[in-house]
């Protein structure tokens, strides 16, 4: 096991607050894990055939991997290590961290999802615009601010190729997805080795309230989606991001692509780490169905929202919540 100063995880068995209702708990039956879901390389980003590859994956898997996707493995690994080393960081020290302009860490012995724990450390906070947040940063370790600015820059550059072809594919202009995507949450998580997976888990069942998500999950899988009413597992590819479609995308599409419903085991082995950048609109931005996919023999299926409200009322999406709220509220 990697060397961890927190102590709530290191037990023989899983504390009964960490056990959850046999509805969603992974049980002890294995989850296969799934070799069809769709690869795909962004070295040639705006080729037809990419366009139509991503459309595909979108709609049969809502999620997919990407490859060639120009974010230099350095910067991933110098992420990961800092990473590693904020999680590392006696609890003392994580929990030293200001909620202020959305930066929210949340240790699975203080917080809990109906009186159960999830069996994880985490750690959120808005990513973009830079300058307005990166002061919120943590301090330690001082390697963080640094190693994380270069990453989401990579990431925010990743995101808007992505969504610059999911506009095509949708029959959008170009621009329409990345113009409104002025908003990143990252989102850190530490998955401590669990003596018993079957009983707990990392993330419970869940759909992103963004438009998309880019997860990267190291080199150990965790993640797990709901295909064709059954869960499937995730594969962890040496170097690839995995892109999960979030409820705005669903909202925008007017229901031609849906969001995806997942969620992060643990294992009985090795610690797990992995970063979720979602990619959201602006606070104030009104989502709705594109105007171009609306007519009457497609009606609108959402009615028109701000985003912030959205958030606002929206159940579930724990510590993100309260940091997009945070965030929501330091821009109003």
């Amino acid at each position: 096991m990697d060397k961890q100063t927190s102590s709530w995880f290191t037990v023989q068995n899983v504390p009964e607050n960490y056990i959850f209702p046999e509805e969603d708990r992974p049980g002890s039956l294995p989850i296969p894990i799934c070799d069809t879901i769709p690869v795909i390389s962004l070295g040639k980003s705006t080729s037809t055939e990419k366009v139509q590859e991503i459309m595909e994956a979108c709609r049969k898997f809502r999620l997919f991997h990407v490859t060639d996707h120009g974010v230099p493995e350095a910067v991933i690994i110098d992420t990961m290590k800092a990473l590693q080393d904020f999680f590392e960081l006696p609890e003392d020290e994580r929990a030293k961290i200001p909620s202020e302009g959305g930066c929210v860490y949340t240790s699975s012995s203080r917080f809990a999802k109906d009186g159960v724990h999830l069996w994880r450390d985490c750690l959120k906070h808005p990513c973009h615009p830079l300058e307005q947040c990166i002061h919120f940063w943590p301090e330690k370790p001082t390697e963080y601010r640094d190693s994380i600015a270069k990453y989401v820059g990579e990431i925010r550059k990743m995101s808007l190729k992505i969504l610059e072809l999911i506009s095509i594919g949708l029959g959008l202009k170009a621009w329409y997805l990345g113009e409104i995507s002025e908003v990143q949450i990252l989102t850190a998580n530490n998955y401590p080795a669990c003596p018993d997976p079957s009983l707990t888990l990392g993330l419970l069942r869940h759909c992103d309230p963004s438009l998309i998500t880019i997860l990267y999950q190291g080199d150990i899988r965790g993640l797990q989606i709901v295909k064709d009413g059954q869960w499937i597992g995730v594969e962890a590819l040496p170097n690839a991001f995995v892109v999960i479609l979030g409820n705005q995308l669903e909202i925008i599409s007017n229901g031609k692509l849906r969001s995806t419903e997942h969620r992060a085991v643990t294992n009985p082995s090795e610690a797990r780490r992995s970063i979720a950048t979602l990619v959201n609109p602006s606070p104030n931005c009104i989502v709705e169905p594109a105007e171009v996919l609306v007519d009457d023999l497609n009606p609108s299926l959402y009615e028109p929202t701000l985003y912030k409200d959205f958030v606002l009322h929206s159940r579930g999406f724990g510590a993100f919540t309260k940091s997009i709220q945070s965030y929501i509220k330091s821009e109003t």
